[in-house]
Parts: structure tokens; C-alpha cells; sequence
């Protein structure tokens, strides 16, 4: 059985005396392809104080739980409830050039610089999924909470707008490199996208230091230089 998101940890929080609950979430940090995206919203106090929360906020959950088309068709309905919420990004040769720890700490910085313009981050608290801290020292308090995108409504929600823009963005993406499927897997390893790799080596928004580069791009080594990388463009 699922189990759906709740704000108790929100009203715990704006008990303390917070001035607001930010929850902010990831994606495409698994991705061979494309951007880091995070997701940071904050919900209404009419939305925390009600009893149907979760239905409030169109049945938002962890964005694993749910499908491409219903995470599309709750997109706006969000978007639109939250008090504040934006998306920052890293991009795929940060990734590369920063390493994921550090492109995750400036995908985050981006967020809530966009966020900082609405709400007080010094005097707000921050979830986040799991147990490493990104956010500090961006917000006043962070709370680090296992699973907090499937039990915190506020992160469910930055989960939810997080996937969505990147999966659009990613379908824009296959527009330009349509060998690499990008529309169907979203950067994510899956067989078809495997073979473009054997077949047609990196894209131009590949993480090309990974070491996915070397178990199906073998023949990487015999090119003298990346200009020479099918689909390969300078950033």
C-alpha cells in the first residue's frame, strides 16, 4: 500500500517559529545525459492547515509514483497552489567539470536564488530527501529527512515540479539528438540508449566522465580528438 504524503512535518516546523517550509528535491542524478534539476516549493498556509492537503495540491506524491502523463496533467495545478516554487539547474558539463556533489549544491544555489526573491530563506526551513545536507548555508534550517519525497507534501510537490520541467526539457533535447531516445528514457540508461551510445558514441549533452563512457563507447580511445565525437559540440 502507498503510502501519501502528509505536512505534519511542516506544521511541526512552522510551529518553532519558521517563516516558512521549503521542500526541495532532485533529479537526473543517475541521468548519462542531460541536466541536474531541483525542485524547491513551498505551500500555503491554507493548504498546511487543511485536512485534504494532499488533495489540494491535485494528489501530489513522490514523482516515482506516479506516470509521465500524470505527472503532465498535475504540472499546472502545482505550480499554481504553491505559495512559491522554482527549478535550478546544473548543467550536463557541470556535472562533468564540478563532480555530482558540487553541481547538486550549485542546481541548488540556482533555486533558491529564484526563491529567495518571494520568501526569507534565513528564517525558513528546508526538507530534503535523505541524509546529506546541500542546502546549507542557503536556508536558516535544514531538515534532512529519509524519504521526505514520498512523506513530506512540500517535497513531494518540489519532486513532482523538478521531473516534470526536466522530462520537457529532455524531450526538447531529442528534437536535436533523436538516436539517443531521449524522449522516451530522459538521459537514463535503458537498452536503446545503450546501443545509440555503441553505435553513435555521445551526444553533446552526454556526462562524458562517466564510466558508462567506457563500458559502451569502446571505441572512445582510438579517437585522437572529442571534436571528432559523433554529435559532439564544444561548450
Amino acid at each position: 500500500m502507498t503510502t501519501l504524503p502528509t505536512v505534519d512535518l511542516e506544521r511541526e516546523l512552522l510551529l518553532t517559529g519558521k517563516s516558512c517550509v521549503i521542500g526541495l528535491d532532485e533529479v537526473g542524478k543517475g541521468a548519462w545525459a542531460g541536466p541536474l534539476v531541483i525542485g524547491a516549493a513551498v505551500l500555503t498556509n491554507e493548504v498546511i492547515d487543511a485536512q485534504n492537503a494532499q488533495e489540494l495540491m491535485g494528489g501530489a506524491r513522490d514523482s516515482k509514483q506516479l506516470t509521465e502523463i500524470k505527472r503532465e496533467a498535475m504540472f499546472d495545478h502545482v505550480a499554481a497552489t504553491c505559495k512559491a516554487w522554482a527549478v535550478g539547474a546544473a548543467t550536463h558539463e557541470e556535472c562533468d567539470r564540478l563532480g555530482m556533489n558540487k553541481a547538486q549544491k550549485l542546481a541548488t544555489k540556482r533555486a533558491l536564488e529564484q526563491l529567495g526573491k518571494v520568501v526569507d530563506l534565513q528564517t525558513a526551513a528546508a526538507v530534503i530527501d535523505g541524509k546529506w545536507d546541500f542546502v546549507s548555508p542557503l536556508v536558516g534550517h535544514v531538515v534532512a529527512h529519509v524519504k521526505a519525497d514520498a512523506s513530506c507534501l512540500s517535497v513531494s510537490a518540489a519532486s513532482v515540479l523538478a521531473k516534470v520541467s526536466r522530462d520537457r526539457l529532455m524531450r526538447e533535447y531529442a528534437l536535436d539528438y533523436p538516436m539517443w531516445s531521449f524522449d522516451t528514457n530522459k538521459g537514463y540508461p535503458c537498452p536503446k540508449h545503450r546501443v545509440a551510445l555503441q553505435g553513435y558514441g555521445p551526444s553533446a549533452i552526454h556526462r562524458v566522465s562517466w564510466a558508462f563512457m567506457e563500458n559502451y563507447v569502446p571505441w572512445l580511445e582510438a579517437v585522437s580528438s572529442p571534436d571528432m565525437l559523433p554529435g559532439f559540440q564544444a561548450s
